[in-house]
């Protein structure tokens, strides 16, 4: 209670609490605010919910509020800048969905007890009232955040039949908070999977990419596959698990890319600390290996499972997937090409590469590099500690002489010597196809050998027209 008290005594909450207690109205944290005080985690929004009407919360926050905005005014959300924190305050509801359409039909209420019962899960269902600190829990929700345990305040059928997208929120509280589903909820979960068709494949990828913007989002994503959810959701997961081979010619390759994201986590947080959950990096290590079932061929003579190909069938079934999804264009085209490259450095352990095959590797990176770094290493989940220690040691070889060419010349965004205006004059041609093919011809030349000079590039540039009756 001490965590709630501290945080009842924050500037924003207290003004918002006198200005409502002036005049009457009912004010209380609710949800994920009292949550997570409790579990000792950061609260990074303040929710509250109020007797009063959008109308009467304006006319009450004005006075204190620095902005006020009423985009979700229709569902009796209005939002505040208050002290410089961001708040939202919504009446108490009291809906009805309909099952068709699973749109609900919009009620305020009037006790904070019915609004509660309405919600999501009962460790979501707990208030704090204010000023009067007064704990209302009206499902037990604390001692289901004591113990762990996600339960929903009313039936989980009649609650996963109101709202779906909650199957997708409890894998998401799986991986966030550490909680394990309830049988009669877990049990509800997997009978009611197919209502999950009713959500946009926007709001089912918003809790997606937070379950995978956990710590740990493994349970969250087992949950997903073993519940029946990722069937529908994204089904390349779940046929992963379908190749696993009892017979022990290869590894399993769902627990592998499960490994996989794990150690990809692992080297997020230790390269870049405190940073942002890498949404971009996790999606392609959980994805990488999707393209395998597609591409699994047995070859007799030597009794190995092959998968010949699966770094680009896996790229174009990650793009199809995630566009499917609704992602942006920009993540689902940096994680497809994340996917298309996971296997080009295995051929550098085989043998040193030249100086122009680490260009090119660091050219079609591109700005993926510190990703696919990243990615490359935590491919690697033998348990052979030789060959761990080698595979480590030559990706390590391989960063060290990317810094060694990066110290001599311009590697990050490689250019040819000359540009399309220097093409066009020393050639004396206008815009053409031609200016397109010496363009290419000089950047040949600039990853085969590094900087030529101007001069140098001028010559061959001669040269290579001469040969094609250009000159």
């Amino acid at each position: 209670m001490a965590r709630l008290t501290a945080l009842a005594a924050s500037p924003a909450v207290n003004r918002l609490s006198a200005a409502f207690d002036a005049v009457g109205k009912e004010l209380a944290l609710v949800g994920g605010p009292v949550r997570d005080a409790f579990l000792g985690r950061p609260v990074n929004d303040l929710d509250f919910t109020t007797n009063a009407t959008p109308d009467e919360m304006l006319t009450i926050c004005a006075p204190i509020a620095t902005a006020t905005w009423d985009v979700g005014r229709d569902f009796g959300t209005i939002g505040a800048m208050v002290d410089g924190e961001r708040v939202e305050i919504t009446t108490y509801r009291a809906d009805k969905y309909d099952r068709e359409s699973r749109k609900p039909t919009v009620a305020f209420g009037e006790r904070i007890e019915d609004d509660l019962i309405r919600r999501d899960f009962t460790v979501n269902a707990m208030a704090l009232t204010l000023p009067g600190l007064q704990l209302i829990d009206p499902s037990n929700g604390f001692a289901d955040l004591t113990a762990g345990i996600l339960r929903t305040p009313s039936a989980p059928e009649v609650s996963f039949a109101d709202d779906p997208l909650r199957m997708m929120r409890a894998a998401r509280f799986v991986a966030q908070l550490g909680m394990a589903l309830a049988p009669e909820v877990e049990s509800a979960l997997r009978a009611s999977v197919e209502s999950i068709r009713m959500i946009s494949a926007e709001r089912v990828r918003d809790e997606f990419v937070k379950t995978l913007s956990a710590d740990d989002p493994i349970p969250g994503i087992r949950l997903l596959v073993e519940s029946g959810l990722c069937d529908i959701v994204i089904p390349e997961l779940p046929a992963l698990v379908r190749e696993h081979d009892e017979h022990g010619r290869h590894k399993d390759v769902y627990e592998h890319s499960l490994k996989v994201l794990t150690q990809s986590i692992a080297l997020e947080k230790d390269r870049s600390p405190g940073a942002e959950p890498d949404l971009i990096g996790r999606l392609a290590a959980l994805l990488h290996d999707i393209g395998k079932p597609a591409t699994r061929s047995f070859d007799k003579p030597s009794k190995a499972v092959t998968f010949y190909g699966h770094d680009m069938v896996g790229a174009r079934m990650a793009k199809k997937r995630l566009t499917e999804l609704r992602f942006d264009n920009e993540t689902v085209a940096r994680t497809s090409n994340l996917i298309r490259l996971h296997l080009r450095f295995f051929g550098y352990s085989e043998g040193a590469w030249t100086d122009s095959a680490i260009r090119r590797y660091v050219r079609d990176a591109g700005e993926e590099l510190q990703r696919l770094h990243i990615l490359v290493r935590s491919d690697v989940t033998t348990r052979n500690e030789r060959r761990l220690a080698a595979m480590g040691n030559a990706y390590d070889d391989l960063e060290r002489r990317i810094d060694e060419i990066r110290e001599r010349e311009e590697i990050d965004s490689i250019r040819p010597d000359l540009d399309g205006e220097q093409i066009m004059e020393l050639l004396g041609i206008g815009p053409s196809r031609v200016v397109g093919e010496a363009w290419s011809f000089l950047l040949e030349l600039r990853l085969d050998e590094g900087p030529l000079g101007e001069a140098e590039a001028e010559k061959r540039l001669r040269a290579w027209a001469q040969s094609r009756d250009l000159a």
